[in-house]
């Protein structure tokens, strides 16, 4: 599309059905990956699984195809095609959590409900409410980061534990606790704010203090413990892309040429890092492979922090910016390129 070699029939423009796709294409497959995987070991039933997560799958595919022939089929029915997979998959993930009775993880359910909520806004961009278009764009972002923020807290100190403790170690990471309750807390609020005010020096002020306590959150995990499994140190570093995209949006409240590398270190640092840290390892251990990364997922992962750091300098290298992008773009399809190939008999086989 950049290059103008194809031009979608959306009624979104580019950038937009760029943004769009990335969080509720990309991103929130992922995390529908992550919760149907995780949830049987919340609630102690059995997997969804047969023509249920068929159906499931199907209604996501079908809101990619809405939205990118929206043009041809209207908003309102690309928008009714779209928000059909969030809804379902809600209800879902409602019922496992009422039938096991495992209220403790009902802010996840929270999420996914605000995730729908802000799909919605951002359709509303198409009936001239650019406003709410923006927030939920906003809306979008903070939710993904809360809950990296949410499950990042919990499994990495506690993946961190247990491959210190088979090393012999004796100082381990700090357990979730009151100072994790409190980051998250401050989390929302913050990003509140932000969604609710946008960018300006009350927002960016906030946004630098969460910077600030999410950075002392990673600080005590230990990941500078880790650097002999990859399997670890990606996920250390992935969420360390959330404090310092969290404080370059922050500053971009007085510098704005800012704005665009703080949702790519979020985006593209934070969310594709993490979202590759955690498909590898759960692919390993749930096809009961040994937990340690091989040469081909450490190439996976150097790829997908060189498309970071492309799309990351691409708006500062003047003439260069096309070529920063062609970068970006091709690492970041070779890093999920070459985990489908590593990957994909790991699935195929008994």
């Amino acid at each position: 599309m950049l290059s103008g070699a194809i031009a979608l029939p959306s009624a979104f423009n580019p950038v937009a059905w760029h943004f769009h796709e990335l969080l509720f294409g990309f991103v929130v497959a992922a995390i529908a990956g992550f919760l149907l995987t995780a949830i049987p070991n919340w609630t102690g039933r059995l997997p969804l699984q047969g023509w249920p997560l068929g159906t499931l799958v199907l209604l996501w595919f079908i809101g990619r195809v809405a939205v990118a022939f929206s043009a041809w089929t209207g908003p309102a029915a690309a928008m009714a095609a779209d928000l059909s997979f969030l809804i379902v998959f809600g209800a879902v993930i409602a019922r496992e959590i009422v039938a096991g009775r495992n209220w403790r993880n009902l802010p996840v359910l929270a999420g996914v409900a605000m995730l729908c909520a802000a799909n919605a806004m951002i359709h509303a961009g198409l009936f001239g409410q650019s406003e709410w278009e923006q927030a939920g764009k906003r809306l979008a972002i903070s939710i993904v980061v809360l809950l990296i923020s949410l499950i990042g807290g919990r499994i990495i100190p506690s993946f961190t534990t247990n491959w210190l403790r088979r090393q012999g170690a004796e100082d381990f990471p700090v357990p979730f606790d009151r100072f994790d309750l409190g980051v998250l807390a401050v989390s929302i609020l913050v990003l509140a704010v932000w969604v609710v005010l946008g960018l300006n020096t009350v927002s960016g002020t906030a946004l630098i203090i969460a910077a600030f306590i999410h950075a002392l959150r990673l600080a005590r995990w230990r990941g500078q413990a880790t650097l002999r499994e990859p399997l670890l140190w990606i996920l250390h570093i992935g969420y360390a892309w959330l404090p310092l995209g969290l404080a370059l949006l922050g500053s971009a409240a007085w510098k704005p040429e800012l704005a665009t590398t703080a949702l790519h270190a979020l985006t593209v640092g934070a969310m594709g890092t993490m979202i590759l840290a955690v498909m590898t390892r759960a692919s390993l251990g749930h096809s009961k492979r040994e937990l340690t990364a091989g040469r081909g997922t450490v190439i996976v992962y150097l790829l997908v922090l060189i498309a970071t750091l492309a799309r990351l300098a691409a708006p500062f290298v003047g003439a260069d910016y096309i070529a920063a992008i062609d970068i970006a773009g091709g690492a970041w399809i070779a890093a999920f390129a070459l985990f489908v190939v590593l990957y994909s008999p790991l699935y195929l086989r008994r």
